[in-house]
């Protein structure tokens, strides 16, 4: 099933001479479950296309969908209720607030939204990602590797219907950045999450079940789940000699 899904997804900024196309007619879909990586360089689009996905900026023109919800749709104050209950951020400077310890900061997002916690979810969660000796302790108490566990903790315990990952291991070492996205992938597996990560790190997006490369605001390759060895071909994954030997 679908849980993701653009179409015709265009930002441009400014005009004339000044024009930019930072976006330029994306389509692709993410899959329930799924963990996806859109890889590309600085100014590829990747950031605009994540700020897209998660309601953070509209676009020019396009749709995006989230649980078949066409969240552009919405007027401003609806989207930011929708994205607060269908969408998880982990973001690269963790975002964590430093006046509240980490348990606060995991269930923060679920109390603003006026929900009850869910206290045996959140537990889980927290062991998962083995935090469960560091709840009292407040964000400058923890290193960058911790508190992008409690990031991902507080993504995962409200429940939302996609992830999306913008460069987490940007600020970490790369011992860490290893350990945080296996964790990140592990529990996005054991809670049956859906994630969208971008990242520049080729290394860091082999982790990922599928990759999705941008250039210049294209989507070039690995857009869609590839139903068919057509679709396969088409995008160059599969090509007409390696064809043969899938018969």
């Amino acid at each position: 099933m679908e849980i993701l899904k653009t179409e015709a997804l265009t930002k441009v900024y400014g005009k004339g001479q000044n024009k930019v196309t930072a976006l330029d007619q994306a389509y692709f879909s993410v899959e329930q479950g799924e963990f996806a990586a859109i890889v590309g360089t600085s100014g590829s689009g990747k950031s605009t296309l994540l700020h897209m996905l998660g309601g953070l900026d509209r676009p020019t023109s396009g749709k995006v969908f989230v649980e078949g919800k066409d969240i552009f749709s919405l007027k401003d104050e609806a989207l930011t209720i929708f994205r607060r209950r269908k969408i998880g951020f982990v973001f690269q400077s963790f975002n964590l607030v430093p006046t509240l310890n980490v348990y606060e900061n995991i269930v923060f997002p679920i109390q603003l939204d006026d929900n009850t916690v869910d206290e045996k979810f959140v537990g889980e969660v927290i062991n998962a990602l083995g935090i469960e000796n560091m709840q009292e302790r407040l964000p400058n108490q923890l290193s960058g590797g911790q508190q992008q566990r409690v990031a991902i903790a507080r993504a995962l315990a409200a429940k939302p219907a996609i992830i999306l990952a913008d460069e987490p291991t940007g600020n970490l070492d790369s011992k860490t950045s290893q350990d945080v996205l296996s964790l990140l992938k592990v529990t996005g597996q054991k809670f049956s999450q859906t994630i969208v990560m971008i990242t520049h790190n080729e290394a860091i997006a082999q982790m990922a079940d599928r990759i999705i490369r941008i250039e210049d605001g294209h989507i070039i390759k690995g857009g869609r789940p590839y139903t068919s060895l057509d679709s396969a071909e088409s995008e160059g994954i599969l090509t007409s000699d390696m064809r043969g030997l899938t018969k």
